[in-house]
């Protein structure tokens, strides 16, 4: 089974830096527009497939919600598309910010 992996916010700045990066946001939209890490996508159940649909499955993936367990989830549905490379910011926005 394709998995996920459980990274902290240093290092997910560190893959942001360094890599071509798809940065998910699962919050609500009220949430992700009153801020949200710089280039995050807002990704919920209405837009899902449109964002697997269109992002390079070999682009790497982090999923980021309020605290870091929501985000579990959908790492997990991501990868099992076809993604190797996704992870899960434990912690979430409230730890990034």
């Amino acid at each position: 089974m394709t998995r996920f992996e459980r990274i902290s916010v240093e290092k997910a700045r560190d893959i942001i830096s360094t890599d071509n990066v798809a940065i998910v946001d699962i919050r609500d939209r009220v949430s992700f527009n009153n801020g949200h890490i710089d280039n995050a996508l807002f990704v919920n159940g209405d837009n899902i497939d449109d964002f697997i649909a269109k992002t390079d499955k070999d682009t790497t993936v982090i999923v980021y919600c309020y605290h870091g367990n929501s985000s579990q989830n959908a790492a997990q549905f991501i990868a099992e598309q076809g993604f190797p490379k996704v992870y899960s910011m434990d912690g979430g926005f409230e730890l990034w910010t």
